[in-house]
């Protein structure tokens, strides 16, 4: 191979292997998902009174949908969470439904996350009638990224 063809070969080399490099600090994640997912931690007060809950809460801004797990922390109960979300500025309305072993409706989950807060209803049911009424506060505590680690602090 002659020193000139080399050269050529290099330099068209060189601009691949760094757009390789770029390309793989692009975030996997929507400004919609960095804003909104994480881990949310508060209290809900309701008729049996304070209840620490955890909200893990992941958007999919394709079809508008949530996803995630709310936890009571007093009694390690766990709840998967599915349901929509309307976006209005920096302001996301869920509306979602909780069950437990993964069929039986166990809840209805209702509110707003605004300015990394969620506040809202949390209301059980039974026997397919909502029941007791829970007023939620959540804070975000984390947001997590793609594959659960933290992207950034709050």
């Amino acid at each position: 191979m002659s020193p000139l063809l080399r050269r050529a070969s290099l330099a068209l080399l060189l601009p691949a292997l760094t757009g390789c490099a770029i390309g793989a600090y692009i975030s996997p994640l929507s400004p919609l998902e960095r804003q909104f997912n994480g881990t949310y931690e508060g209290i809900g007060v309701g008729p049996t009174g304070r209840v620490p809950y955890r909200l893990v809460l992941a958007v999919q801004p394709r079809g508008q949908g949530v996803s995630g797990v709310l936890t009571n922390l007093e009694n390690r109960k766990a709840y998967a969470l599915s349901g929509s979300f309307e976006q209005k500025g920096d302001t996301l309305t869920l509306d979602t439904s909780l069950f437990e072993q993964g069929n039986q409706h166990r809840g209805n989950l209702r509110g707003e996350v605004r300015e990394g807060e969620f506040s809202g209803q949390l209301r059980t049911v039974l026997f397919g009638k909502e029941l007791l009424s829970y007023r939620v506060t959540l804070g975000r505590v984390s947001s997590e990224g793609a594959a659960g680690r933290d992207t950034d602090s709050d």
